[in-house]
């Protein structure tokens, strides 16, 4: 596959319903910086048609077909390395929550179980949600069919969401202090956190680390939080040393407002739990925000997670304790 074959797949898998002619294919690739003439577009298509990864319709055009998407899926992964970090700046900037008012949009995960483990699923949750693991008490939840946000919770499903720890980036840049995402990992805890077992860099990765954790089954959020003692989902960030204070304040106000997450603000120019910083910054650890369902996966329940799913009214959010 070419990158321009990825193209041409890219432009038909948004309108997977509509058949879509070479002439439309070639001014929809311009507007993207790809310059192909239409003659060109048709070769492309010809390949394409052959291995299968899309289908004519006589002269009207073509359609992406199920092999197309599952090619455009698994291909290049190459190009969407890096993907992650642009989408945690992305919804940084377009966070807005005003904490003194309590009225915009915070970052919010969805997580999908079985409907039918609902009530074992909200006592498994509840330690966790009464722990300091966990970035808000506040969440929502909808049933099969309905909506969060844009998104539709697929039928016989729960819709779970759960406030974003980048949520915690969008208002500190809010607050003029600029968050650099190093690191998503897993951070053991005796009694108090003492080092991260595993890290996956926000840079050089295609997908959200902490997903990748959830499903390898890499936790024991359940322990850290009945025993002390236990492995929990966190990030490690940096702030400069100047908006060290600042910080702290915005932490304090971040708390009053039912928004917690930040376990740690390191010293300046000083390893935090043994992870060194970049000159003049300091260190901070931040909860993941799917700590809950971490804990549903170690108890067998079975989810599938998106982090940093959409952006929601913060004053939609229920408390957990209205789900009891």
């Amino acid at each position: 596959m070419t990158k321009t074959m990825m193209s041409i797949l890219r432009v038909l898998d948004k309108q997977p319903e509509r058949i879509v002619g070479a002439r439309e294919i070639s001014r929809q690739l311009k507007m993207h910086g790809v310059e192909l003439m239409e003659r060109t577009v048709r070769y492309h298509l010809k390949i394409l048609d052959e291995r299968g990864l899309t289908k004519v319709f006589g002269k009207e055009g073509r359609m992406i077909t199920q092999k197309g998407k599952e090619e455009l899926s698994q291909s290049l992964v190459s190009e969407k390395v890096g993907f992650i970090i642009s989408k945690i700046e992305t919804m940084s900037y377009l966070t807005d929550l005003d904490l003194d008012t309590q009225e915009g949009n915070i970052i919010l995960n969805i997580s999908y179980f079985p409907e039918e483990k609902l009530k074992e699923a909200v006592k498994i949750m509840k330690p966790v949600f009464l722990s300091s693991y966990v970035m808000s008490n506040k969440v929502v939840l909808k049933r099969g069919g309905e909506k969060i946000g844009d998104v539709t919770v697929p039928e016989g499903q729960v819709g779970f969401g759960t406030v974003c720890s980048v949520t915690i980036n969008g208002i500190f840049l809010k607050n003029g202090i600029p968050v650099a995402s190093k690191f998503g990992g897993v951070l053991q805890i005796n009694s108090e956190p003492v080092r991260f077992t595993a890290l996956i860099g926000y840079e050089g990765s295609s997908l959200d680390p902490l997903e990748i954790f959830i499903k390898s089954r890499m936790t024991d959020v359940s322990g850290a939080v009945k025993n002390h003692s236990g492995k929990i989902l966190a990030s490690f960030r940096e702030i400069p040393i100047v908006s060290i204070e600042k910080a702290a304040q915005v932490r304090e106000n971040l708390k009053e407002k039912g928004i917690g997450g930040i376990l740690l603000i390191g010293n300046p120019n000083q390893p935090l739990l043994e992870m060194p910083v970049s000159m003049d910054k300091a260190g901070m650890i931040i909860v993941g925000g799917l700590n809950p369902i971490a804990a549903l996966e170690e108890a067998g329940i079975p989810s599938i997670s998106k982090a940093m799913s959409t952006l929601y009214k913060f004053a939609d959010l229920i408390g957990f304790k209205e789900l009891l």
